[in-house]
Order: structure tokens, then sequence, then C-alpha cells
């Protein structure tokens, strides 16, 4: 099993480090030591170190621990997602305290106990994975709700009633359901809301459903202990954690297994998980906003979705129209989407042509603004003027609006899936980018309709 993890150690006293480092190679990738605290900074400029096992006394004669103190709070400073493992001669409670207020991970004191050392490291350490997971996820989200990203309501009336019960829900903790058709914009919906809420300055977690295999579920959304399986090498949080206070937003939740659907039921009982393998459970606190394209209601009278789970996630449900019921929307839309491709693509100054404005208006998208936005990127990209062309969307391309009595929306998307196979004979990859879903969400599908 490969070994992971960069470990500081720093102590004046050159015996320690020799036995801590000789302890800590067993276990973790690479071992540093240094013998005085003010060579700390170059220490983690130089290495991309996990955990500081840190000594609290350095001046002869003090042992007041303040030392220790000051350069957690340095090392705070220069990452805080860095942890830190305090290691003291003087088993002061108080100072404990005081220490792990300030941000340590954890308190040893000297003389040590090897397996109590090394477990209060492993443990620091896996609690860094985790924050700079969590990080990344906070930075991924900052990224995704600037501007370009952020719901566009529109002028139409469906889509203004949407946004006044969007106003109403948002600052609550109400588990939400969003349904719509595939490229309705359902995740957007979900981002908008949580930027609307009161955990906003917190995460938002996005899970697709319908692309974790049945054997992952329990390690994806609960985490699991290092030796609970094969593959699992080191304790791992799982998404219901790294969504604690923030949103949890479940996509395809009507692709989870019957079987699954209970264990997903109990925690949003309890609040509460166990990792695989493990045995303590860990308290979580996040809102869940869940989303689909299937009728539950048709799926619980089959026996197909719990009718428990469905009360449970749908507090207040929402649903997002799709792109043919909103007309007015089309053209602003794509030239939402021309100004984006224009200027990813270097292509200056573009605008749509009247002809490029008819042939937007007289097609009814049955793949909805996911369709509309790679059109436009695609005309963008092969625009020689700065009239982009729709060359998809002849007038034998265009297809009428179809009724409620005409087809259900499962025929529509069998429709659609069965006419993209034809079209990429077959190519699931091709298949899957053109309808906007992950590949193992189209076998599921696939297997649905019997495809």
């Amino acid at each position: 099993m490969a070994k992971e993890g960069v470990i500081l150690v720093v102590d004046d006293n050159k015996g320690i480090l020799t036995a801590v480092s000789m302890l800590l190679a067993r276990y973790f990738a690479k071992v540093l030591t240094i013998s005085s605290p003010n060579q700390i900074h170059n220490a983690l400029r130089e290495n991309q170190v996990d955990v500081v096992l840190l000594d609290m006394n350095f001046t002869s004669g003090i042992n007041s621990g303040n030392e220790g103190i000051y350069w957690l709070a340095r090392i705070k400073e220069t990452d805080p997602t860095i942890q830190v493992v305090l290691f003291t001669a003087y088993g002061d409670i108080d100072l404990a305290v005081k220490g792990i207020k300030e941000g340590a991970a954890d308190f040893v004191v000297k003389p040590w106990d090897n397996d109590k050392l090394v477990a209060s490291v492993q443990n620091a350490y896996n609690l860094r994975k985790t924050r700079k997971e969590m990080r990344q996820l906070k930075e991924i989200k900052r990224e995704l709700v600037d501007a370009g990203q952020r719901m566009f309501w529109g002028q139409s009336a469906v889509m203004k009633k949407l946004e006044d019960a969007v106003n109403k829900v948002a600052g609550t903790d109400a588990t939400i359901l969003i349904t719509g058709q595939n490229g309705t914009g359902k995740e957007l919906l979900a981002m908008e809301i949580h930027r609307r809420s009161l955990r906003s300055q917190e995460i938002m977690v996005p899970v697709d459903m319908g692309a974790i295999t049945e054997t992952l579920f329990e390690s994806e959304l609960f985490g699991h202990v290092k030796g609970a399986f094969t593959d699992a090498k080191a304790d791992r949080a799982g998404k219901f954690e790294v969504a604690h206070k923030g949103t949890l937003f479940l996509d395809e939740i009507g692709n989870l297994p019957l079987h699954l659907q209970s264990k997903l039921l109990t925690v949003l009982q309890t609040y509460q998980v166990v990792r695989v393998g493990g045995n303590m459970p860990v308290r979580t606190d996040f809102r869940l906003v869940c989303a689909t394209n299937r009728d539950l209601n048709e799926m619980v009278r089959q026996g197909t979705f719990r009718e428990d789970l469905l009360y449970r996630i749908n507090t207040i449900h929402l649903e997002l129209p799709p792109l043919c019921e909103r007309k007015e929307d089309i053209v602003p839309l794509a030239e939402r989407f021309l100004e984006k491709y224009a200027a990813r693509y270097h292509k200056g100054n573009m605008h749509l042509s009247p002809a490029a404005v008819s042939c937007l208006k007289e097609y009814s998208w049955p793949g909805n603004i996911r369709e509309l936005q790679h059109t436009i990127e695609k005309a963008v990209i092969m625009a020689e003027s700065d009239e982009p062309d729709m060359p998809v969307l002849g007038a034998g391309n265009a297809r009428p609006v179809p009724s409620s009595t005409q087809q259900t929306l499962e025929q529509m998307e069998c429709e659609l899936i069965r006419q993209a196979l034809e079209i990429h004979r077959g190519n699931m990859s091709a298949v899957a980018g053109q309808l906007g879903i992950t590949r193992q969400t189209l076998y599921n599908k696939l297997r649905k309709y019997g495809l």
C-alpha cells in the first residue's frame, strides 16, 4: 500500500526528532524534521506539508507553552488547512484546551505512547484531506455563481412565478424537489437557491445519483474508514459530511435503486451518518435539494420509489418549464450565450441576424436550454463573420411543439435518446455529450426504456 502525507516535526531535541522520524516514516510518505521554529516558514514554502507535529517550548527555562501557541498561529496564517498536533512534556490540560481552541488538531504529551502519537497524526492528516477537499469545493462554488452562471429568469410569466416561489423558500431550510425535462437548468436553479439561502457562505455539494454505481453509493455518500474495503487506504468523508452547514444537491434522484432509498431515508430522518467500516455516528447539518426529470408520483404507484422518501424530499416542489413554454426567453438566452462564447473564442462583437432570430424562434428545442447553449457555441465556433449561422436549425429540422395529448415526457425522452443513438451510430460518448448527461446516466436510461 502506497504511503501518503508529508509530516513536519519541529522540536529542539535532536534525539526526539530522530525517534519520531523513524516512527512516522513507517506510515507516511515523507517526514521532515527541523530543530528551530524559525525554520517553519521555509519548510512550509518548500514542501506541501500536511501535518506539523509542533513542540511547545523552545527557549531554555521557559515552559509556559506560549511559544507553541505563537507558532501555531503563524502556521494557520500560512495555510488554515495544515493541521497541527501540539507536542509537550508538560501535561497541562488548560494549555491543551487553549491550543485546541486556537486551531490545533490534537495534543500529545511526552513521553509519548507510539500508538497514540501515530493515531493523532493520522487523524490530523485525514482532517487535512477533508478540509482541502472542502476548500476546493468552495472555490468551485464561487466560480460557478459568477454572473455567467447565475439563473436567467427572463420575461415569461411562468418563470416570474417560479422566481417568486424561490424568493419565498430560499431563506428557509425546507427540502426542495426540482422537476423538469433534461436541459432546463435544474442544477442551475439549485445553485440559485443556495446562493439566496442563509447557507450561501458554505458550499453546495452536487451529487449525480445516476452516475454513482450501487457498489460505490455508500462509500461516496457516507464515507469510509481505512481498511473498510480493499481500496480504502485512508479515512474519507462522504458527501453528507462534506455538505455540513451547506447544501446537498442530489441530482437524478429518481435513478436511485429502491433498496438504496431506505439508506438515504435513514440519514434524512436522523441527519447522522456512519462511515462504511466505522461504528461512530457523525452528526451533519445540510439543506437538501433534489432534482429529477421523472414522475416520482407515478414511480410510487409502480412501487419503484418509496412514498415516505418522496414526502421527505418534497416539502417544496418547483417545476422548471421546457424552453418551448417560454418562447419569449429564447432570443435573450441565445444572446447571452453568444456574448459568452464570442468572448471565449475571441470572436469579437457578434450579433444575431434577423434570419437567425427567426430560426431560433421557430425551433421547438426538445433539448431545452442545454441544446440552445450547445447550438450557439457551435455557431460561434464555425462563424466566419460577426453574424453566426444556425446550421443545425434548418426548416426541415424544426419540430412542432408537442401538446400534452401527443406524448408524455418519458416518451419524448425515449425518442430523443433513440434519435441520438441513430445519429451517432451507437457511440455512447457522443450520445451522452449531445444529450448533456453522463455515460452512466445514459446507460440507466437505456435500461429503463429497453433501448
